[in-house]
């Protein structure tokens, strides 16, 4: 009776234990990289920094939000990123599930979350899921394709 208890936990460990686990595969120093840059993309668009958040994209990048067309471009990024006067984003997280290197492109999918404060004073939170691509350029990772929607 013992073993088949023994036996039954550790099935449900290996089972269930994977379950939110990361999966990241490629070298570490890259890997490391991509989550500094990740996380100082959420700085930036909490900092209201524009210029930076563009910055953390390829030149050639697009990004896909939902039920929009595609935008394309540093520049035409850059204004989607910028938020309404009297509207402020109190906090913004992403928490990548998998990352994978190959070559000189990433891929990174995983959740994200954040909090909004609405003109009216409204605190608003939101969360969804993504999958960015990115591409080495200029020697540092960089998204290229940026892709989200709601959960």
């Amino acid at each position: 009776m013992k073993l088949k208890v023994a036996s039954l936990l550790f099935c449900c460990i290996c089972i269930f234990g994977n379950i939110g686990a990361q999966d990241y595969q490629g070298p570490k120093r890259h890997i490391d990289k991509i989550l500094k840059n990740a996380a100082s993309f959420s700085q930036y668009y909490i900092n209201a920094d524009h210029e930076a958040l563009a910055n953390a994209y390829c030149k050639d990048a697009k990004i896909l939000p939902p039920g929009k067309d595609i935008i394309a471009g540093r520049a035409t990024i850059e204004k989607w990123w910028i938020v309404p006067e009297g509207v402020k984003i109190l906090h913004h997280k992403i928490t990548p599930t998998e990352i994978k290197v190959i070559g000189k492109h990433a891929y990174d999918m995983g959740y994200y979350e954040g909090k909004t404060r609405k003109k009216d004073g409204e605190e608003v939170s939101w969360k969804g899921k993504y999958i960015i691509v990115w591409k080495k350029e200029d020697k540092d990772w960089k998204i290229y394709m940026d892709m989200w929607s709601g959960v």
